[in-house]
């Protein structure tokens, strides 16, 4: 079996004027969050941010200004996904990053990872958001912008 990488991006996507792009979960309906992917091996955290915002929304963000926001989360995965990491492994190191696309950008979902998506003002985004750590990142975005 092969295990995932505990070390992962979380990519906010948003609109200049701060409208969040989330996505509802395929395996949690009713989970919404940013696009999130673990990094495979020899692959850069900015690499990973562009290769996980293309398999989860068909957006290229080689063509839009993705930010490195200069943090990272260290946090437990949660009981659910734990299987899908090597034996012992309980923690993951999430790196942040954004990305600003224009207003009505489409979306090219990844149908067996989401289900849906939405365009949502930045507060309720973060409010809406299941991961701490996505609604953390949401409201750094803000803090920066106001």
């Amino acid at each position: 079996m092969s295990y995932k990488t505990p070390e992962s991006v979380l990519v906010v996507i948003y609109t200049p004027e701060l409208d969040v792009l989330l996505l509802e979960r395929a395996d949690h309906p009713g989970w919404w969050q940013s696009v999130t992917g673990s990094m495979e091996q020899e692959e850069s955290a900015q690499q990973t941010a562009v290769r996980e915002t293309m398999e989860e929304t068909g957006l290229d963000a080689n063509k839009y200004p993705l930010q490195d926001l200069g943090y990272s989360n260290r946090y437990e995965i949660y009981d659910c996904f734990r299987h899908r990491y090597a034996p012992g492994v309980t923690h993951n190191t999430e790196h942040v990053f954004g990305l600003v696309v224009p207003r009505q950008t489409h979306i090219t979902l990844a149908p067996r990872e989401h289900l849906r998506y939405i365009w949502i003002p930045a507060q309720a985004a973060a409010e809406k958001c299941f991961s701490p750590s996505n609604q953390a990142a949401i409201n750094f975005l803000l803090k920066g912008r106001s």
